[in-house]
């Protein structure tokens, strides 16, 4: 009976496209005893160059989906309480450790900053175990930590050592910004630490600057060049194009997978608030990949996996690959698998969706139950 009301109410909700959640109170019941809240809590400060699903208004783009049908049975054969009404098994939990960042990057957040929320609603380091845990023992194979900036958690090795020794978990990885990477590299892959993508959006120190409002271009390269040289293959940098800005060193990124196992991940410029999001700005996928072809000789496109948010890229002759994450006019969100859980307990599904769930409550109670079972 637990088992039929719980994976009823959760493929109903991983189910919903983009920002398709209610604003009303969900409410399920555990055999016809109890109730509890599943709460949503909707986000009026949404871009208003945006439409209701996240996109810019205006603006037409075309749809990728993805097979769901040709990933093995043995990828969800854990449990069917994280597949959706769309076949979608969520096995990859992205878990923010923190709001807060030491860059103020322009396409992210105001140079003032942005409101934080106060430490003491903030998940601790044992409640993000203990749900981390749940969500494993339920099918997650894959978690990746983000922020903020992850790597200004004091407790940040301590977390990746919990968190890597969790039965069933497969992949442990971060997404930083660098600064402060490289000093922590040794401790984080001893920790087990399995996968690093780094953000930098230029080559250029000044330019760096300007678009982070910090210093800091040279720690970036630093720690780059530092997860090369500890082994982690590949490491992935994250490069956000936008036009007139940075879209003139995209073949110089290219370079970088030259003789190095690096996978330089091309990122359509995506609206968010405050960032004063336009078309103008937009590169897209397509116009990124043509320069690249008229620069380099033998670029071929490899398979990609259902679940991939990327297209993936190979060129001859080079150590690394190269990819593209193309939100804006190709996006992926038929075979997206990505769980979000926020620094203060709330779960997103979908980055662009509007909504967050409150189901702290919700998981201790049912996934524990269920995950005995």
């Amino acid at each position: 009976m637990m088992r039929r009301h719980v994976s009823k109410l959760f493929r109903h909700c991983l189910g919903s496209r983009r920002s398709n959640y209610s604003a009303e109170t969900l409410k399920f019941n555990l055999g016809g005893v109890t109730s509890y809240p599943f709460r949503c809590k909707n986000n009026d400060d949404r871009n208003t160059n945006c439409d209701g699903l996240g996109f810019p208004k205006g603006v037409t783009y075309a749809t990728s989906c993805a097979t769901w049908s040709e990933i093995s049975q043995e990828d969800h054969a854990a449990s069917d309480m994280l597949l959706d009404s769309f076949g979608r098994f969520h096995n990859y939990l992205r878990i923010s450790l923190t709001e807060r960042c030491n860059l103020r990057c322009q396409y992210c957040m105001p140079g003032e900053g942005v409101e934080l929320t106060p430490n003491s609603q903030l998940l601790s380091s044992d409640e993000i175990i203990r749900l981390a845990n749940l969500f494993v023992n339920c099918g997650v194979n894959k978690i990746r930590l983000t922020g903020g900036e992850p790597t200004i958690r004091k407790d940040i090795e301590e977390i990746c050592l919990q968190l890597s020794s969790l039965k069933g978990l497969k992949t442990l990885a971060m997404t930083t910004n660098g600064i402060v990477l490289a000093k922590k590299i040794p401790k984080l892959k001893e920790c087990g630490l399995s996968v690093i993508n780094i953000s930098l959006d230029t080559l250029v120190p000044a330019k760096f600057e300007l678009l982070t409002r910090r210093k800091g271009h040279d720690r970036v390269v630093e720690s780059i060049n530092a997860a090369v040289e500890h082994g982690f293959n590949p490491v992935k940098v994250n490069c956000v194009v936008m036009r007139g800005i940075n879209d003139d060193e995209i073949c110089d990124f290219v370079e970088l997978t030259c003789e190095k196992p690096i996978n330089v991940r091309f990122i359509e410029f995506m609206p968010f608030d405050g960032n004063v999001w336009n078309t103008k700005k937009l590169v897209p996928y397509a116009e990124i990949l043509d320069k690249v072809k008229q620069r380099f000789e033998g670029v071929r496109r490899l398979t990609n996996h259902p679940s991939d948010t990327t297209k993936n890229f190979i060129i001859d002759g080079h150590q690394g690959t190269i990819s593209f994450i193309t939100s804006m006019t190709d996006h992926f969100c038929a075979g997206c698998n990505r769980l979000r859980l926020l620094a203060d307990g709330n779960l997103k599904v979908c980055l662009f969706g509007p909504s967050e769930m409150c189901i702290l409550l919700f998981i201790e109670v049912v996934l524990d139950e269920y995950s005995k079972r």
